[in-house]
């Protein structure tokens, strides 16, 4: 029987979603924000290029290295619970930033921020999906949390160089703090415990092996950008990570508790869906890297304008998060990620004819960037609705543990590799215009083009069963449990 939910909200649901859109806006500010202010706090607490990075870095790597333990946590103990101790810690972490006088402080407050991040994430995310019932009002909801995600990324470096300029760097920690008071004080009256508090035994050796994977991964990748795909610092701990996913696979496919079941890491929905939104966030934050690049290189323009541009991405972005529920409901969620990718990656196509003449340049990144940001959320939330359909309520802080890793790891990866690639093809300290302008078109080429096979890759072999009989999707079986809501094939 298909389901037939209302896509209205009664308002205590929709106070439930204010509350959890708010801690996910915070997050995906707190990405951005801090990293415009680097020059100003490098100026300020005598911190040279190299312990600048370690700002970002040990930001990563404490989110990307937790994220999916933390969702299973999640789990097992109460995620209402971790909810409120991630924004607790978020909103510590970043007072003691904007009191830091010293670069070991701003260390421990972007560590304190990382672990939050982790810990917060899938369980807001998770709090997300088990509140509204799977359909029309669970992607409504997503499609609002996709718009405001990558909003708040596009907001931060905006708002980053007006705290910056205005108030001072201190300010991009500070403006955490009263929303994460203000959630601190609602949430725990209006958010219900969704998950069922259990006696299972934690998967002890899957989740050490596991993060330091994801520590080993994000440490190579972030040590890429810095000393290049070749560096013993960078293929060491790359080499590392692989082995150690390998370790984990077999860890997963032999344990009594798995922290992730290899069956769920099988299915098409799972292991596409965030290839995906694997492939849509590291290109997005790796082409915003090389816009930089050509606006400020080539152009010439200021920091400030250099913002301004970027603005338009988080208003073609939030209109996608506003529509992308609607799209998925007609056309379903598969059908709604293929089309998101192939608008994200035609338009970086488009980037192709840029120039060195600053009216055209300009306009040509406005259009396409607010185009481009519109398909990168109808990917966000479709992937999410791919992802955490089909599940039953225990497994979904796993999921979203999943997706909110995934995030985490692309925004790492998108900016090294396009990077490199820009490097490879003539980008340099010493470059000219032309010389960045080239090394510009050619990580764009690249980011297309990863965009344009991903979305091949989910087109071809992503299918969407034509039925899913009641007692596979209540046992989860994977064979039949990939349908998701919206799919005009599908039936409940």
């Amino acid at each position: 029987m298909a389901q037939t939910q209302p896509a209205t909200l009664e308002r205590r649901d929709v106070i439930v979603l204010v509350v959890l859109l708010a801690a996910q806006f915070m997050f995906a500010l707190d990405f951005s924000i801090v990293t415009v202010a680097l020059p100003a706090i490098g100026t300020d607490l005598g911190m040279g290029p190299g312990q600048l990075s370690w700002i970002v870095t040990l930001f990563a790597l404490s989110a990307a290295g937790l994220m999916l333990l933390m969702g299973r946590i999640g789990d097992y103990y109460g995620r209402k619970k971790l909810f409120l101790i991630g924004m607790a810690l978020l909103t510590v972490g970043s007072f003691v930033g904007g009191v830091a006088t010293e670069p070991n402080v701003v260390y421990a407050a972007r560590v304190l921020q990382g672990v939050a991040t982790a810990i917060t994430t899938p369980s807001a995310l998770a709090l997300l999906t088990t509140s509204f019932p799977e359909g029309p009002a669970r992607n409504r909801a997503l499609g609002l949390n996709g718009a405001l995600l990558s909003l708040g990324f596009a907001a931060g470096s905006v708002l980053g160089g007006v705290l910056t300029e205005l108030l001072g760097w201190r300010f991009t920690f500070f403006i955490n703090v009263p929303v994460g008071l203000a959630v601190l004080a609602i949430a725990p009256f209006v958010i219900r415990e969704s998950s069922e508090p259990s006696r299972k035994k934690l998967d002890v050796p899957g989740a050490i092996t596991l993060s330091l994977a994801l520590l080993a991964l994000v440490f190579g990748l972030t040590q890429a950008g810095e000393t290049g795909w070749a560096a013993p610092v960078t293929l060491g701990p790359i080499a590392a990570a692989v082995l150690l996913l390998l370790a984990f696979w077999f860890i997963e496919s032999r344990s009594t508790h798995p922290l992730a079941a290899v069956t769920i890491l099988k299915r098409p929905s799972v292991a596409l869906g965030n290839l995906g939104g694997l492939a849509t966030f590291a290109m997005e934050s790796g082409k915003v890297f090389l816009l930089t690049i050509y606006l400020q290189q080539v152009l010439g323009a200021s920091p400030l304008l250099t913002g301004i541009a970027f603005t338009v991405l988080g208003a073609g972005a939030f209109t996608g998060g506003m529509m992308a529920a609607g799209i998925i409901n007609r056309i379903g969620a598969r059908s709604t990620l293929v089309l998101g990718l192939l608008i994200q990656g035609c338009t970086a196509l488009a980037f192709l004819a840029l120039g060195q003449g600053f009216a055209a340049g300009y306009a040509i990144i406005l259009v396409a960037t607010a185009l481009g940001g519109f398909g990168h959320v109808m990917v966000i939330v479709s992937y999410t609705v791919a992802v955490t359909s089909g599940l039953p309520d225990e497994e979904q802080g796993l999921a979203t543990g999943l997706t909110a890793m995934t995030q985490q790891v692309a925004f790492t990866l998108g900016t090294p590799v396009l990077a490199a690639v820009a490097i490879a093809a003539g980008v340099s300290a010493t470059a000219s215009p032309e010389q960045y302008l080239g090394g510009v078109r050619t990580g764009l080429v690249v980011d297309a083009l990863v965009l344009l096979v991903v979305a091949g890759l989910i087109a071809a072999f992503y299918r969407v069963p034509r039925t899913a009989s009641p007692a596979s999707t209540a046992t989860g079986d994977a064979e039949h449990d990939d349908a998701e809501y919206g799919d005009p094939v599908t039936t409940r």
